[in-house]
């Protein structure tokens, strides 16, 4: 078993499909404000055993720290529509952080370049084969870059686009069509490539929909409250993915 999902299996067993509440099928370029780097306090989680997700602070020059409301809101959807035991807190790690094989899930958000050095794919690799997961969302500028980013992580594997029918878009929620669209970007349809290892995605990279910007406060960018409950309903099926595979 993965080292990572031998630390949550025992934990999920007993907790996530306990009196899980029925999950409910989900209904049928723009000017961006200045974003505010993110510098919370260090604060401590009382339960230990918490399902943690952190963002990922990367390198090449992206704003990593865009949508400082997204990571909190999203936990806390989360915890209001599931059992699952998570640490509603924002954790932030870069590849090396002594800390990066505590945290199952990676999330990646903004605009621009993200580049991994070669000590930086080395260790990333060592953790999605572990059992982690990293889902980077595309918040605009990321496309054509990042998916080059994803062939070099994995030369040997080859970056597919998910078929409608993945297990992603059905693993809490139904997503028949596939990823939600919540904001326009290039005004073509929304796309989720993926690198899988032995039948598991281990990157999911989400282009032409940015469910992470609809993660964020309302009044951020002014979505439509439906808007908001599909962007949080396709994050909380990559979460349930990335535990349970």
């Amino acid at each position: 078993m993965r080292p990572i999902h031998l630390i949550l299996t025992g934990l999920l067993l007993a907790t996530m499909f306990v009196g899980l509440k029925v999950a409910a099928q989900s209904a049928p370029g723009s000017t961006l404000p200045i974003p505010i780097p993110i510098n919370r306090p260090v604060q401590q989680d009382p339960n230990p055993s918490s399902i943690r997700i952190a963002r990922l602070h990367y390198s090449g020059g992206g704003d990593w720290y865009w949508g400082g409301s997204a990571i909190p809101n999203f936990l806390r959807f989360v915890k209001s529509n599931t059992d699952f035991p998570v640490d509603t807190l924002e954790r932030q790690v870069t590849i090396a952080d002594p800390d990066l094989f505590k945290y199952p899930f990676l999330f990646a958000t903004g605009h621009g370049v993200i580049k991994f050095s070669a000590e930086e794919k080395e260790r990333l690799r060592t953790y999605l084969l572990g059992g982690g997961f990293l889902f980077v969302n595309d918040s605009y500028g990321m496309d054509k870059g990042f998916r080059e980013e994803m062939a070099s992580l994995f030369p040997e594997r080859q970056v597919i686009e998910l078929p409608f029918d993945h297990p992603i878009y059905h693993s809490f929620y139904d997503f028949p069509n596939g990823p939600p669209k919540i904001h326009e970007h290039d005004n073509q349809a929304p796309r989720g490539y993926a690198i899988a290892v032995e039948g598991r995605v281990v990157i999911y990279f989400l282009v032409e929909s940015d469910i992470g910007d609809g993660w964020e406060d309302p009044q951020v960018h002014n979505d439509p409250p439906e808007k908001r409950e599909e962007a949080f309903r396709m994050g909380l099926n990559l979460l349930t993915y990335a535990l349970l595979n």
